[in-house]
């Protein structure tokens, strides 16, 4: 017999200030978690994660977090949710869904609520968690691999079809990042640019990209991807799937986002 939970616990030890994050299990609560994807991602209605599969996976072993101003216990404006994975006999956590409303950026609520998903996904008897983030968003870089100490081993070229025309979308391209569970958020300020570079910017688009077989490799990638031309920003991401994804596949891992002034760089990182 399945027992579904009928309170879900809050954690008001491990949110940052002004907020609580607890488990959502109402279906209501659920349903209004849609609009927090809205808010963070602009997702068209089909894009979004419906409050019915949230309810099912809750149910099943997936773990489903809201965040709550302290003063609006009902107004989520942040989520987490993620489920098990199984493959080849490893069992581990796959986070799916971090979303923080973007009037709450830079309050905590993202490392805190992958923090909790840490913790949950533990008590759980699992110790890796995994998840997505597209190569292009430093500000999702600089969390995933600054801000948590996850590492990328894995690029996923035209992981999602998130357009209507096949021929005309922009590439839905994805790092595969991974999580030692046992080890929690390791913030660290960014470091400097050490290692050979293998994509610089040339004007606002990247140069050619230049193979190394050096230990340590940087990879340049713009701050602000979003204010570029839609063509340049094809650009940059051909070139960071040709620089990373190349480096990858040869055994190198992306281990963190490098600065300089208002630059940054992947760095990666020869593993084995």
């Amino acid at each position: 017999m399945i027992r579904v939970a009928v309170e879900g616990r809050a954690f008001p030890e491990w949110s940052p200030p002004g907020f609580v994050i607890r488990e959502v299990v109402d279906p209501w609560a659920f349903r209004a978690l849609e609009g927090v994807q809205v808010a963070a991602w602009g997702y068209a209605d089909r894009e979004v994660t419906p409050g019915t599969l949230f309810r099912i996976s809750a149910a099943t072993g997936g773990i489903v977090l809201g965040a709550y101003p302290e003063d609006q216990p009902e107004q989520p404006v942040g989520l987490a949710f993620g489920f098990p994975a199984l493959r080849d006999g490893a069992v581990w956590h796959h986070s799916h869904l971090l979303a923080v409303d973007p009037a709450c950026r830079g309050s905590g609520l993202a490392v805190a609520l992958k923090d909790v998903q840490r913790r949950l996904a533990l008590e759980q008897g699992l110790s890796r968690m995994t998840w997505t983030f597209d190569p292009l968003v430093t500000r999702n870089a600089r969390l995933n691999l600054g801000k948590l100490g996850a590492v990328a081993r894995t690029y996923l070229p035209e992981w999602y079809a998130l357009d209507e025309d096949r021929v005309t979308a922009f590439p839905a391209d994805r790092l595969l990042v991974e999580w030692d569970l046992t080890r929690g958020p390791v913030e660290r300020p960014a470091p400097q640019p050490v290692g050979v570079r293998v994509l610089e910017a040339s004007g606002e688009g990247p140069g050619p990209v230049q193979f190394s077989e050096a230990e340590a490799l940087l990879a340049e990638v713009p701050l602000r991807v979003d204010v570029l031309p839609e063509a340049v920003r094809r650009a940059w991401r051909m070139a960071l799937r040709e620089a990373v994804g190349v480096a990858l596949a040869q055994g190198f891992a992306v281990v963190d986002l490098a600065r300089e002034g208002e630059r940054a760089f992947y760095v990666l990182r020869r593993e084995g």
